[in-house]
């Protein structure tokens, strides 16, 4: 089929360098040139370096992409006048309820935490909700994109406003092309895609090959997960797969379009790999394989089997190790230590 992709996704093929990426089998990329690559940037932690220096680190890895979870006012600050760095915010889970109440709670919210900042950052997404469908606040996920949506464009701003979703809205993954949403996904996420399907802004997914391959670890190969297999692990139909990655993205395609949603895109929201927390299934050198192969992936600007023109975008999780997040691998996915910015393997 053909990419279903808005207009400003297609920057980022016209942006894209392909020539400079050398990744050994099982070795870490040395540099990234990509603009489909963004990275996470988490704030749970008591560590934490300074928001300026982490803007600084962005820069010279020449990250171009960032997301975080809600309107952090220092982090906000530190990115005026960096306009190469596109930034998606999100809203806080616990203020819904209020925002889906009042469009005006939600004109305060937006002259708060957005309007302060539109000359001089450049904010690209707003996610309204992260992970919360399907659940008991889901339905207040689209009240909420619709207002600030209309707010958006009464300003005449180029701002998409959408929802961020895992997985486990998914009832069937496998093969892909049996993918469908569970019962109460449909009810609360269909009326979202279609929202924006007429907006043309794409959804946001969670990605995570790791946890799949952590569950089974004896039926899942090492290979297939960390997108390293040689040979096609899962056919399906006259589509052919080498990765999860592909697999669990394709599904949820599959799924949106049994509801008869076909022109959304999708942007992967987080995906990675922890470097410690479960023995030896979690270590760094495969965290890099997989982070390492990720970008590659995504480089590459072929798509997936589902979507072969429809080059995939997609932020890493996570920045640091964040250590106010759950004890285990929860708080192990970061690309560097927040004491000193060290990486924790090689990566950019």
């Amino acid at each position: 089929m053909d990419c279903p992709c808005p207009k400003n996704l297609f920057l980022f093929l016209l942006s894209w360098i392909a020539t400079l990426f050398s990744i050994k089998h099982h070795g870490p990329v040395n540099m990234v040139t990509t603009t489909n690559v963004g990275l996470n940037y988490g704030l749970l932690g008591d560590n934490l370096p300074s928001p300026s220096d982490v803007i600084k680190l962005y820069k010279s890895i020449g990250i171009t992409k960032i997301r975080i979870f809600d309107p952090n006012t220092e982090v906000l600050n530190a990115l005026r006048g960096h306009h190469e760095i596109e930034l998606t915010v999100g809203v806080k889970d616990q203020d819904l309820a209020a925002l889906a109440a009042s469009e005006e709670a939600v004109k305060g919210w937006f002259a708060s935490n957005v309007e302060p900042y539109l000359a001089d950052v450049n904010i690209t997404f707003i996610t309204v909700g992260n992970e919360v469908i399907p659940g008991p606040i889901g339905p207040q996920v689209l009240l909420v994109m619709q207002s600030l949506t209309n707010l958006v464009k009464s300003k005449s701003l180029t701002i998409s406003v959408t929802t961020v979703v895992a997985m486990s809205s998914l009832g069937q993954s496998y093969p892909p092309s049996a993918g469908m949403f569970t019962p109460q996904s449909r009810e609360q996420l269909v009326p979202v895609l279609k929202f924006l399907s007429h907006a043309r802004t794409p959804i946001l997914v969670n990605i995570y090959p790791y946890f799949a391959y952590a569950s089974n670890p004896v039926n899942i190969s090492i290979d297939y997960a960390t997108f390293n297999a040689k040979n096609v692990v899962v056919e399906d139909g006259a589509m052919q797969y080498t990765n999860m990655f592909d697999a669990i993205f394709d599904a949820f395609v599959w799924a949106m379009e049994k509801e008869g949603v076909k022109d959304v895109s999708m942007v992967v929201s987080e995906t990675g790999w922890p470097s410690a927390g479960n023995g030896n299934l979690t270590t760094p050198e495969i965290a890099a394989m997989y982070n390492g192969n990720f970008v590659k992936h995504v480089g590459s600007g072929k798509g997936t089997p589902k979507r072969p023109n429809c080059s995939v975008t997609g932020f890493i999780f996570a920045t640091f190790n964040e250590n106010q997040k759950p004890v285990g691998t929860e708080e192990q996915f970061g690309l560097y230590e927040p004491t000193d910015l060290k990486p924790i393997y090689k990566l950019f």
